[in-house]
């Protein structure tokens, strides 16, 4: 089974200009923990949930003038729409990530792929393994 088949779309995204608290609704009204940051169509980043915290509150500063550019995780990890499920979770397991953005054969994001989504379609050992290795140490 393919990526394709079990990811999630479409794709909430936010510019690096972006307010945090913006994003912080944005997650909370479409219930997600990360939100794809992109420029002219093209992934820049990621914000997730711990990136709100650690990066734009625990220094104090105001939240209203911080953007998606300040907090966000600028090295982009991704799969490919192409990319079974298996190989996937085998990945997100050894990088330790619950989620993923999925990018087309151009590169252009096309869907978001979580750790739930992926489990269900693999095998259970292959499944089991890859949330232990997660749950270890997760980012």
């Amino acid at each position: 089974m393919q990526v394709r088949e079990v990811m999630t779309t479409p794709v909430q995204i936010v510019a690096p200009e972006t307010r945090l608290n913006e994003i912080a609704r944005l997650m909370r009204d479409e219930d997600i923990g990360s939100v794809p940051v992109a420029r002219n169509d093209r992934l820049v980043g990621v914000v997730t949930d711990r990136d709100l915290v650690i990066r734009g509150l625990a220094d104090g500063a105001a939240i209203e003038e911080k953007h998606a550019s300040d907090v966000m995780s600028p090295r982009v990890l991704y799969c490919m729409q192409n990319d079974s499920v298996e190989d996937v979770l085998r990945n997100m397991g050894e990088m330790r990530v619950r989620r993923l953005p999925v990018v087309d054969a151009d590169k252009r994001l096309v869907g978001v792929v979580s750790i739930g989504d992926l489990s269900g379609a693999a095998h259970p050992t292959e499944s089991g393994k890859s949330l232990q290795e997660i749950s270890t140490n997760a980012r």
